[in-house]
């Protein structure tokens, strides 16, 4: 069954080359483990065992490390209504709804598909913003969740996940174990740590692009779906400038899940380092959702209407 999200080709097609090309670098990197290591059983092993526990378990892993927990109808009314209406609205399985006891105001979904999915939202997001804006949020998330990227988003960052705990396994071997290891472990070892960086880094700027997109794509089907883009504006506003007012000390748990939030945990607007960014600037993401709002008002316009 498909959502009635509005479906964007050039999101699908960035997914398939991301993971096309994260692909051809997984090989290159498991194969120069399996020569260096020397042992295609443990890489095997060790590659498997990690894959299927991020697949599976990401989004349980992701709504724990934000001290989320799924709640009950009774408990939250109000935000389990909203989910209720925008999924049948969109024509989309309803995901498990949860709530994280953070400040913070912010959102994310997570899960390996639509039949497998969880919203989360803070209480800090549930305590400013007003319904509408709410709703604007939410069908962002659930746009996520329809477009499947979530799922690309998570199989994506598996790679770097291994390389980056391969990188730290190889420095800390390093730092504990030098004194007990002869010229050709060392020269191994050091191979491995520099194939590793390298598959960490072109992996990060890889995942950082697609994710950029994907942020103008959930923005661009929540406000056609709902019909108020003026909302998910206002709501990308408050929740911009609310999180900018929050101490970084406070940031800095959350910002390892910033690919998945509705706005970044930084606290301020990228400079240079916007190349880097998992979300495009707010001036980018208000502008888009202008567009579309002038949009919406001529298609609603005297003599247009159906």
């Amino acid at each position: 069954m498909r959502s009635r999200f509005h479906s964007d080709r050039r999101l699908t097609v960035r997914m398939g080359l991301t993971l096309f090309l994260l692909g051809l670098l997984y090989v290159g990197f498991v194969a120069a483990l399996i020569v260096l290591l020397r042992s295609w059983v443990l890489v095997a092993v060790l590659v498997g065992a990690l894959f299927v526990a991020q697949f599976w378990f990401s989004d349980r892993i992701a709504v724990f490390a934000m001290r989320g927990r799924p709640v009950a109808r009774e408990e939250y009314p109000e935000l389990h209504a909203v989910v209720d209406r925008l999924c049948a609205l969109a024509d989309l399985p309803r995901p498990v709804v949860a709530v994280s006891a953070m400040d913070m105001p912010n959102a994310f979904a997570t899960g390996r598909s639509p039949d497998h999915a969880v919203v989360c939202v803070t209480t800090g997001l549930l305590r400013r913003l007003e319904p509408a804006e709410l709703e604007g949020v939410l069908a962002h998330e659930l746009s996520h969740v329809a477009h499947k990227d979530v799922a690309v988003i998570t199989v994506a960052s598996f790679l770097g996940v291994v390389a980056g705990l391969v990188v730290r396994f190889a420095f800390y071997s390093q730092i504990f174990g030098g004194g007990r290891r002869d010229q050709n472990t060392a020269i191994v070892f050091a191979a491995v740590l520099g194939v590793s960086a390298a598959v960490y880094a072109l992996s990060f700027l890889l995942i950082r692009a697609l994710s950029r997109y994907r942020e103008l794509a959930a923005d661009r089907a929540a406000a056609l779906l709902t019909g108020r883009p003026s909302a998910l504006a206002a709501a990308l506003t408050k929740v911009s400038g609310e999180i900018a007012r929050i101490p970084t000390k406070d940031l800095r748990t959350a910002q390892a899940f910033n690919a998945f939030y509705f706005t970044p945990a930084t606290g301020r607007e990228p400079g240079i380092e916007r190349f880097f960014s998992t979300h495009p600037p707010l001036g980018q993401r208000l502008e888009q959702l202008g567009r579309i709002s002038l949009e919406l008002g001529e298609a609603a316009g005297p003599g247009k209407a159906g």
